[in-house]
């Protein structure tokens, strides 16, 4: 990209959660793309966002891939998955003909993911995800076993938040990114802003994590709120709604279906037992486009 020169972008929403999204063929980005996320991201100093997608098809792409895909978070750091991207995503990708097929392919860092897409009008509306099996294995989460403590119940450990007190009980589970469930009888009565940030960055979790509070309503109905790595408070966050319906599960709370209420939206979610993997069901809307120029 010349100095002069700005980044085409689309703002999509998906369930709440907001990204800037990037069509990088051309390659229109700078090079700093940490310092780019962190530019646009700043909410009411700049376009504002939860992260940044950026989309290409570079040289070696396996055929049967429709795009590759990179997020970026709020803060410039990396992840390697974004459930409510990566369905705004394809809804760009399908919307404005980059890709026109259904199902379709992104390779992310989690893998290649098959997006099945809600074509009952000539724009996507809603898209279903196979996010893939779940890992509960501590250290691929990547969570440390000698800074967590078995409850004795299963799957469930008590783990010490960054400050050295007031330890928490937790469920643990990778859909692409880490994740720790908190189950808790009032939800809207967690202090999400005091308590979030000392679960990211809590001794037990080497790659920092993204942590929800959970009030279970029903065999297939819960309410959920989260404090995302490198974001903070979210509307949404499509693979931590993923982690918490396998938590859910895991702990003999809910059924393999649920429905998700998040600040942003719902989501409907389901572990299938046929193939492992978690499938995940919501919208995706486009809100508006531009050209970024750095000042």
């Amino acid at each position: 990209m010349t100095e002069q020169s700005g980044v085409p972008f689309v703002k999509m929403s998906g369930s709440g959660n907001d990204f800037v999204v990037v069509d990088d063929r051309g390659g229109v980005l700078p090079d700093d793309l940490a310092a780019f996320a962190r530019g646009v991201c700043r909410r009411g100093r700049s376009l504002g966002a939860d992260g940044v997608v950026i989309l290409d098809v570079p040289a070696g792409l396996d055929p049967g891939v429709d795009f590759r895909w990179t997020y970026l978070n709020a803060d410039g750091s990396e992840g390697e998955m974004c459930g409510n991207g990566i369905r705004c995503v394809a809804k760009y990708a399908y919307d404005h003909g980059l890709a026109r097929k259904n199902p379709m392919h992104i390779e992310t860092g989690r893998g290649v993911l098959t997006l099945d897409l809600d074509l009952a009008t000539e724009k996507v509306e809603r898209v279903t995800v196979d996010m893939m099996p779940p890992i509960l294995d501590l250290p691929k989460i990547p969570v440390d076993p000698i800074e967590v403590t078995p409850t004795g119940r299963p799957h469930e450990y008590r783990f010490t938040p960054k400050g050295g007190k007031d330890d928490l009980t937790g469920v643990f589970v990778s859909t692409g990114n880490p994740h720790v469930v908190v189950f808790v009888e009032d939800v809207q009565a967690v202090p999400l802003e005091q308590i979030g940030p000392r679960v990211e960055h809590a001794p037990a979790f080497p790659r920092r994590i993204n942590a929800h509070w959970v009030q279970v309503h029903s065999r297939s109905e819960v309410t959920m709120r989260t404090w995302e790595r490198g974001s903070g408070i979210t509307l949404a966050c499509g693979t931590g709604a993923c982690a918490v319906a396998v938590a859910c599960i895991l702990t003999g709370r809910t059924d393999r279906k649920i429905l998700a209420h998040l600040p942003g939206g719902d989501l409907s979610l389901e572990w299938r037992e046929s193939d492992n993997s978690v499938y995940m069901t919501g919208p995706a809307a486009e809100v508006f486009s531009g050209e970024w120029h750095d000042a």
